[in-house]
């Protein structure tokens, strides 16, 4: 159990309650790694869908895939608390959502950012940090057009290779924000744009080894690939 100080006690409760005018919560219990998280998200986010703005969604086209805790974020979580072990590492996640991963992969001991396109989001990731006691950073990003200036020893991302359009952006933010000799790590449901993205970062300089696990959470298994990228250069 993590022990919450005063001030931030305060915080959170002040916090909380302007995310719940706003939106139907959710608080769920994960045990990860011996230890229980407990991870604020959106109810339904499908009901954040008649909040979109018609011309901001014809500027960018962006969902609010960032309200939903997915299993391939769950999955990823878990093995990075099992097998990653990322202590001592500079750690960047994309796409974060609401921020499982990074909380999970900061409670293991590396150093994160945190970042999402979405300004919401990262308020749900400020959240969750304090709830569950770990330190990090957060900042927006757009992976279309990567302005962090940092490299980083990990990179993670969760169920973020789901339309054609992002494939290669996502390719080229990795390339950038990777320091030489860095990994990326990315969690998906074996969609078959996985398969066109693997194709992408193989023709442009990484090598790919993917690891096969599911999440066993919910009313049935859900297949989930972790493929992690290296560049080849850099694996002789």
């Amino acid at each position: 159990m993590v022990l919450i100080g005063e001030e931030t006690a305060r915080e959170l409760r002040k916090l909380r309650h302007e995310l719940a005018d706003e939106y139907d919560l959710d608080e769920r219990l994960f045990e990860i790694g011996g230890r229980s998280f407990s991870i604020l998200s959106v109810l339904d986010s499908y009901a954040l869908l008649d909040r979109i703005d018609p011309q901001e969604f014809l500027k960018d086209e962006q969902m609010p895939y960032w309200a939903e805790i997915w299993p391939s974020a769950i999955t990823l979580s878990s093995w990075i608390a099992r097998e990653l072990k990322p202590a001592g590492k500079r750690a960047i996640e994309i796409g974060s959502g609401v921020g499982l991963v990074s909380v999970i992969a900061a409670a293991t001991g590396a150093s994160m950012l945190v970042t999402d396109y979405s300004i919401e989001a990262l308020r749900f990731v400020h959240y969750n940090a304090m709830m569950n006691g770990v330190s990090l950073e957060s900042a927006r990003l757009d992976w279309r057009n990567v302005q962090c200036s940092e490299r980083f020893d990990c990179l993670f991302a969760a169920d973020v290779l789901y339309e054609r359009v992002n494939l290669l952006p996502i390719a080229n933010a990795i390339d950038k924000l990777l320091k030489p000799g860095g990994k990326a790590y990315i969690a998906d449901p074996r969609r078959s744009m996985a398969e066109q993205f693997l194709g992408i970062v193989s023709e442009n300089g990484f090598r790919v080894t993917s690891f096969s696990t599911k999440y066993e959470g919910g009313s049935k298994p859900v297949p989930v690939n972790i493929h992690m990228l290296e560049r080849k250069t850099e694996c002789r």
